[in-house]
């Protein structure tokens, strides 16, 4: 029976049945994608724009004819961003024949690191997740595409360093306090700035913030006794907005203040508006590029349509961007997994993982797909499930986010080391044997 896509309204039934947005049951020629998301609870305004984004792509891809003639069927089962409810979604969906599966949260990305394994569904975490997954060697069902959290800090101290009037020795004697997101996601810089204070000489402070963030007098009390030079704030949702309220209202300078790249988005300042201006983040190969191609394909073949997920005036921005750019990497390790099984065929989830192993989006690849101007070439391997490490800081100017770095590699020579003994260690915990290079080729 061919079923139909239908579009449920989230608010009203978002919290009485866990799936929004159905197009489910993959048919025999329909590529399954189950859609994990979270359109309620305090991490919802951040949520939305990228679930959004994320389904919108799939539709598109969809309107251009599928991939290689295959359409994507997909099923969007909402988690408040809990991990145990994450967990729920993903045991409920994987044996629907699932492509690949992305928790948005690190939290879920550690629970579902184990199942993953033994479930042969590759888990995609663009942007987040477990920094030592790029290991792919130890990590062999783990992809987190595009950048890590390691990357992230490390362009974020790299940006401070410039400001300061040159390289890294510029740090040395700095203080430099993270304010951040107490869980597993919040914690995940630690370790590289840890590293970096050890190499560079500045003192590092560690603030911790319960979620969901809605109190912070007391951190930012801290602050202003600590007086440090630079804050990096590692939030997410609510937390955002409530940590640049309280930096304006102790006084602290927006300009020196540097977010990771889920703390610097539209629903993060528009609330505080002139506020939050001078307020840096870093972003993950993209910002808001509403002038970009894909979303003008987004528009005239998916909004005008009719068929749009969300308001047609966030198409464009960050988190919407960064759904789609998500939606596409998973999209693309279908199509390069057709390139060696078959094209026109559906792909398992292990033909999946080949294909998300064997990356290789070119510039002109990134072009043909409307991605011009938006991200960088990545270039996946069995041992680098990465594939780039470039990152650039945007700025709020109090009515929109502007570009104002150039582009800034993460220096693998601290990196690539902190990976590999992270991940080490994690298959000696495990009891895993890494792959070897004879066993990457097969």
């Amino acid at each position: 029976m061919k079923m139909r896509h239908l579009v449920l309204a989230s608010a009203t039934l978002a919290a009485a049945a866990t799936t929004v947005f159905t197009n489910a049951y993959a048919q025999a020629k329909e590529q399954y994608v189950p859609v994990l998301s979270y359109r309620t609870g305090p991490y919802a305004p951040n949520g939305v724009p990228w679930a959004n984004g994320f389904v919108d792509y799939l539709k598109l891809v969809n309107a251009r004819g599928g991939i290689n003639g295959v359409k994507i069927a997909f099923e969007e089962c909402e988690t408040a961003y809990d991990t145990a409810r994450s967990v729920e979604c993903y045991e409920r969906l994987k044996g629907k024949g699932a492509s690949f599966v992305q928790p948005l949260s690190t939290g879920a990305t550690f629970a579902l690191t184990e199942k993953a394994p033994q479930d042969k569904v590759p888990v995609v975490t663009v942007g987040y997740g477990r920094s030592e997954s790029a290991d792919g060697t130890v990590f062999k069902w783990n992809f987190p595409v595009a950048g890590t959290y390691w990357v992230a800090a490390d362009a974020i101290l790299q940006a401070i360093a410039k400001k300061e009037g040159g390289g890294m020795d510029k740090l040395k004697g700095k203080k430099i306090a993270l304010v951040y997101h107490d869980s597993p996601f919040g914690k995940e810089p630690i370790p590289l700035m840890q590293e970096r204070a050890r190499l560079n000489g500045f003192d590092l402070q560690l603030l911790p913030v319960t979620a969901p963030g809605v109190e912070q007098k007391a951190t930012w009390l801290q602050v202003r006794q600590a007086r440090p030079d630079y804050v990096v704030l590692w939030g997410w949702g609510v937390m955002n907005s409530t940590a640049i309220k309280e930096a304006q209202a102790t006084g602290y300078p927006r300009e020196k203040m540097y977010g990771v790249w889920w703390a610097g988005a539209e629903p993060d300042v528009k609330d505080v508006a002139d506020g939050a201006k001078g307020y840096n983040a870093v972003t993950m190969q993209h910002g808001a590029e509403p002038q970009s191609k894909v979303v003008k394909d987004v528009l005239a073949m998916v909004h005008d349509k009719g068929q749009g997920t969300g308001p047609r005036e966030e198409v464009g921005q960050v988190l919407y961007m960064r759904g789609a750019m998500s939606a596409m990497i998973g999209v693309e390790g279908v199509r390069a997994a057709q390139e060696r099984y078959g094209r026109g065929k559906v792909m398992t989830g292990e033909q999946v993982r080949w294909g998300l192993e064997n990356l290789d989006l070119t510039q002109a690849k990134l072009d043909a797909l409307g991605f011009a101007g938006v991200m960088r070439p990545v270039s996946t391997s069995c041992t680098d499930h990465m594939g780039s490490a470039w990152a650039r800081i945007h700025t709020w100017d109090g009515k929109q986010w502007k570009f104002t770095s150039d582009w800034i590699q993460a220096d693998e020579q601290i990196i690539k080391p902190l990976v590999k003994n992270t991940a080490a260690k994690y298959a000696q915990e495990k009891k895993l044997t890494p792959r070897t290079p004879a066993e990457c080729q097969s």
